[in-house]
């Protein structure tokens, strides 16, 4: 683990209006396990507050809110079978079909909220590829997701395998969903202002569960990421 010992989230980059995006998280916490990660979300992360990151037991890494626990990573293996990406002519298309476009349950969401502008949210719309199965939607990092060397920082791509995963799960019904784990790797970092595409899959269902596989590729088709979800129905 990092030397670093506490972490803070920015109301920047909430999902709910009044918690952290599922996805940064998970990627911010996930920086102190190192490679692939499964990151468990177990409350809502509070914003602008300092909470603590502690060692726990077996490998793992606690997200800690005073005595509760928010989030634990550890190390993990990812088996997942990644679907070929659209076209990004495809991936712009397929936005128009965001069923959320109107009525988003969580519209300030930094990752797919329409209510965030460019420079501010990832603006990550997935809607559904004709004949595919499959949700995507473009994404472009941009400068502000960088760090002092000008490099994409990790917890932003964690983030864009986030919400791709919840829109091929919801369908066209809205009923809000949460995210329970997130299980990552990270093959390539893009660049900032390079042209991607954010993939999203339903993988299975159990009850209120619902699997989701989500990626994120270069816009000729270079795998930069995957990911497996865990989603709950609230």
């Amino acid at each position: 683990m990092s030397a670093e010992k506490t972490m803070f989230i920015h109301r920047r980059f909430c999902g709910p209006p009044d918690s952290g995006n599922g996805g940064y998280v998970c990627g911010l916490l996930a920086r102190h396990v190192g490679g692939i990660a499964e990151v468990r979300l177990l409350r809502p992360p509070p914003l602008e507050k300092t909470l603590a990151v502690e060692a726990g037991n077996d490998g793992a890494v606690l997200l800690r809110d005073g005595e509760a626990t928010v989030a634990q990573a550890r190390p993990a293996t990812l088996e997942l079978a990644v679907p070929a990406p659209p076209s990004l002519a495809q991936a712009a298309e397929a936005v128009k079909g965001y069923v959320c476009a109107e009525d988003h349950f969580f519209p300030t969401c930094f990752v797919c909220g329409p209510r965030r502008g460019v420079r501010d949210g990832l603006r990550i719309f997935p809607g559904p590829v004709e004949g595919r199965g499959v949700v995507a939607s473009p994404w472009t990092p941009d400068d502000t997701l960088t760090d002092q060397g000008g490099q994409v920082r990790p917890e932003f791509v964690w983030a864009s395998l986030d919400c791709p995963g919840a829109f091929a799960v919801i369908g066209e019904c809205l009923t809000p969903v949460v995210l329970g784990s997130l299980t990552a790797e990270i093959l390539k970092m893009p660049g900032p202002g390079q042209e991607c595409i954010a993939l999203g899959w339903e993988i299975e269902r159990q009850g209120r569960k619902r699997f989701a596989g989500t990626a994120l590729f270069a816009r000729e088709g270079e795998l930069l990421a995957r990911a497996k979800a865990v989603w709950i129905t609230i």
